[in-house]
């Protein structure tokens, strides 16, 4: 009977765990494809898009591109998202919801570059999957009154918490990046989307890409993790318990 007890216990805990996590968004989903996605050279990825056959694999190289523009601080950048978000109703255990209302974008063709090896990054599709640390600033929604570089303002009452996030890719980065490799129209090789599973790039090794994954939901994350991990426990004592007592 006890070991029954432990079973279901150990059960609802998993199922409890698995919910929590899945509150959190995508971002659990983008850490585990990133530490997932096998690792290969550039020049293996290049191989691989000749040959056909799709794989999502991990490539780690230098930012190269011929095209930059100057960012606020005079670094060259090859990639700058600006989105203005604001908080919608409290999510799990009342930490609020981000909603992006303004997205700018500004983006030049860039890839990895290792040695005589390059491979471009698809822009177009780079979005969540970008894992920089972000510049972020908070306010109100009546201190955007008056910016003539805010496209789209939606009404909501001027006490409305919004926020600015920043995110940047300089010229001058090493990255890592998760993707599928295919040929381009010009024979080169590109990286982007594919099998079910989106592009990935972060200018951070991977326990601080971890890190600012998790950032947003840190209260939700640490207790699905403790039962995600317990769960198993309890679930194998169970049966032991049940196999001594039967």
């Amino acid at each position: 009977m006890i070991g029954l007890v432990l079973i279901l216990i150990g059960i609802a805990l998993g199922v409890l765990g698995w919910v929590l996590l899945r509150s959190t968004g995508g971002g659990w989903r983008l850490g585990r494809l990133l530490a997932a996605a096998p690792l290969r050279s550039l020049a293996e990825a290049a191989t691989i898009a000749a040959s056909g056959d799709e794989a999502y694999v991990r490539l780690h190289g230098r930012i190269d591109s011929t095209e930059e523009f100057p960012g606020d601080t005079g670094v060259p950048l090859v990639f700058r998202r600006r989105r203005l978000q604001r908080a919608s109703t409290a999510g799990v255990w009342r930490r609020p919801d981000w909603k992006t209302f303004d997205d700018e974008r500004l983006a030049v063709p860039f890839g990895l570059r290792q040695r005589d090896a390059q491979v471009a990054i698809d822009t177009d599709a780079l979005g969540d999957g970008l894992v920089v640390i972000p510049r972020v600033s908070e306010g109100v929604a009546s201190d955007l009154a008056g910016d003539d570089a805010i496209e789209t303002t939606p009404e909501m009452p001027g006490d409305t918490p919004v926020r600015m996030r920043i995110e940047l890719v300089a010229s001058t980065d090493h990255c890592t990046a998760t993707g599928v490799p295919r040929l381009s129209s010009d024979g080169g090789v590109v990286l982007g989307p594919g099998l079910g599973r989106p592009l990935i790039l972060t200018t951070l090794d991977p326990d601080e890409a971890m890190r600012v994954l998790a950032a947003d939901r840190r209260s939700v994350l640490a207790p699905a993790a403790a039962l995600l991990v317990v769960a198993p426990i309890l679930i194998v004592v169970g049966l032991i318990a049940a196999l001594l007592g039967a």
